[in-house]
């Protein structure tokens, strides 16, 4: 009994997805009749059926990735329809106001809410399995010494390799990082969905990043739903120190600076795992600024009492398929780009690939360049 509230949420969830599409494009502008009616509520039927299915084969205990990409691919779909379907919905009562009566005003609304769906969803695939463009950030830090005035600090973040097989974006996503002449780069967490074993291929490219300074990478929430401790030993097999509640300092000439990791909370779960941001900050020089690697921008509470200069974290994707950023914004204190918590800074990416459904609407990924300077 203990399942059914589980149960019934994660039917709801794929029901409300679906109904309201079904609604704006079949059912209001057939009235409910004919053979457009049918075959449309079959399609919608049908669509309920798989998108619960698959989400379930590809992502519990079978780890399909045939599913996935299926699952994935339906509640983006899904998600883009019903959110213009909201929208056309709204443009219905203007019409209605307007003099317009059904059943044109329906079929007026259902073309374009299909038609706007359609073509956002085409664009979405391509904006999410594009090299990301280049962001590059100045960012004042107080106490950064003149000799590392200009730093160049390149993050990726959210690549999420996963059943679809990226390895020659990976390559290419590295050509792009390397042409940035980075001092410093950073992952920044959700390296990957599944185990070493199968996402490994798309992950070795990584090894090929060159940042005089150092490599760096922390673990997301998503790491934490497969093999946290695995992919921490693959990255560090590949050149990248992994930051597991821990620091490091870098220098350059006289001045130096202290680049420190911490765990995402999702490991609190695991043994050794989770959080700790003082055992992070053990006997670093109190004179030098802190950069913290933080995967999820809420984390920035602690950063700041702290008494952190800059943090930098990924996780919101930007929404990844607006409107989505409401929802996530709910969650997060921010969603995207440099902010400012008292005396620290956050500098939330909006990541370098996408999870889940392979599109990006209004949120594009991001190779982030980010320059400190002294001030």
């Amino acid at each position: 009994m203990k399942y059914v509230p589980r149960l019934v949420l994660f039917l709801a969830i794929p029901a409300l997805l679906i109904f309201l599409p079904w609604w704006t494009l079949v059912a209001a502008p057939t009235q409910g009749t004919g053979s457009l009616f049918w075959l449309g509520s079959a399609l919608f039927a049908l669509a309920f059926c798989c998108l619960p299915a698959s989400m379930y084969l590809g992502h519990g205990p079978a780890q399909s990735d045939a599913a996935s990409i299926v699952g994935d691919t339906l509640l983006g779909v899904m998600w883009v329809m019903f959110s213009w379907s909201v929208f056309g919905n709204v443009a219905r009562l203007g019409l209605a106001v307007a003099g317009v009566d059904d059943p044109a005003r329906s079929r007026i609304v259902a073309a374009g809410v299909l038609a706007a769906a359609a073509a956002l969803v085409v664009w979405g695939v391509i904006e999410a399995r594009r090299v990301p463009r280049v962001r590059t950030v100045e960012v004042p830090i107080a106490g950064l010494g003149p000799a590392l005035d200009g730093l160049r600090l390149v993050v990726v973040t959210d690549t999420h390799f996963a059943a679809l097989d990226r390895l020659r974006w990976s390559e290419r996503v590295v050509d792009v990082v390397n042409a940035q002449r980075p001092d410093i780069a950073c992952h920044a967490g959700d390296l990957a969905d599944g185990s070493v074993v199968k996402r490994r291929a798309q992950v070795d490219p990584l090894g090929k990043v060159e940042a005089e300074l150092g490599r760096f990478y922390i673990t997301g929430n998503h790491e934490y739903f497969g093999d946290a401790q695995g992919w921490i030993d693959h990255m560090s097999s590949l050149g990248w120190q992994p930051l597991h509640n821990q620091h490091v300092t870098v220098r350059r000439g006289d001045d130096h600076l202290v680049i420190a990791g911490i765990d995402d909370p999702t490991g609190v779960g695991l043994t050794g795992h989770g959080p700790d941001l003082p055992a992070a900050l053990a006997g670093a020089d109190p004179s030098a600024p802190v950069v913290l690697l933080a995967h999820q921008p809420k984390q920035i509470t602690d950063a700041a009492a702290a008494g952190v200069a800059l943090q930098i974290s990924g996780h919101t994707h930007g929404g990844q398929i607006w409107p989505f950023h409401y929802l996530v914004r709910l969650e997060q204190p921010v969603v995207a780009g440099l902010s400012r918590h008292g005396d620290t800074q956050l500098y939330t990416s909006r990541g370098t690939g996408f999870w889940g459904p392979q599109l990006r609407v209004f949120a594009p990924s991001e190779i982030t360049v980010l320059v400190l300077r002294s001030r």
